[in-house]
């Protein structure tokens, strides 16, 4: 696995590199990791068709824990994902993001229009961030991480110990294996996210795929909203869906998401 060092602060990069065809970035949601794209099934098609590049974003996976706020701004996530673009020798990418993963990769593609081939926002918001961490996950999110730990995560959202089907313990598993104390400085920084002007959004030319959960409020009016702004975005609803479920099953993604990046 390759590791490299952020240019924002030195702390370890990791990521890896898998399949063949032009490259494609996929960025996780908060208190994830690279995993993910594994265990729910999209590195493999993906991978068909592209040279995937999965990164653990600073604060999560093997990648680096700093414990302040300020190491988890949105121009510290993207000149990271720079740096490993860099590091492969990758002019120019897809980029696919998840929640807090989307957000990354739509600054990217705003800040950066040259290294973004074309942008999937899977979960994602354009909007300020005051008050969304409470929404994503449940109220005091912040304070429980940073006071109570891991554990106070999990069950804010019913992950428990008692928790016994398959996937939600292994949520449950990935959740507990976080750095509380990045994870709530992560939750800080994500608070005071500000939202990206609609004229900014207007501007963007890079073709753009939108995709949410029709019961992920406020995430599902957000990207609509978001998509309906670029002149080359298209908006697609995952019916039933709520924010964590977004990416499961994948086929329903997928079915749009290959043929939009081929």
């Amino acid at each position: 696995m390759p590791v490299i060092p952020s240019p924002v602060d030195g702390i370890d990069l990791r990521y890896d590199v898998s399949g063949e065809g032009p490259p494609l970035v996929l960025l996780h949601g908060s208190v994830l990791s690279r995993a993910i794209w594994r265990g729910l099934a999209y590195l493999a098609p993906l991978g068909e068709q592209h040279t995937v590049v999965r990164v653990d974003l600073r604060g999560h996976g093997r990648s680096g824990t700093p414990h302040e706020a300020s190491a988890y701004t949105q121009q510290a996530f993207t000149a990271d994902l720079l740096a490993v673009l860099d590091a492969e020798g990758i002019g120019s990418a897809s980029l696919l993001g998840y929640s807090l993963g989307a957000r990354v990769a739509l600054t990217t593609a705003l800040k950066h229009p040259e290294r973004v081939d074309r942008l999937v926002c899977l979960g994602g918001s354009a909007a300020p961030q005051r008050g969304a961490v409470d929404s994503v996950f449940f109220p005091g999110v912040i304070e429980a991480v940073a006071e109570e730990g891991m554990e106070a995560f999990c069950a804010g959202q019913g992950l428990g110990p008692e928790v016994t089907a398959r996937r939600a313990r292994a949520t449950r598993t990935a959740f507990l294996a976080a750095d509380h104390r990045a994870i709530a400085a992560l939750l800080a920084a994500t608070d005071a996210t500000p939202g990206v002007p609609d004229d900014v959004l207007e501007a963007c030319e890079i073709p753009a795929l939108w995709m949410a959960g029709t019961e992920d409020h406020p995430r599902f009016e957000e990207s609509r909203r978001a998509a309906a702004l670029m002149p080359a975005a298209e908006f697609v609803p995952l019916p039933g869906r709520d924010h964590g479920g977004t990416l499961s099953p994948a086929q329903d993604v997928l079915e749009h998401v290959l043929p939009f990046l081929a």
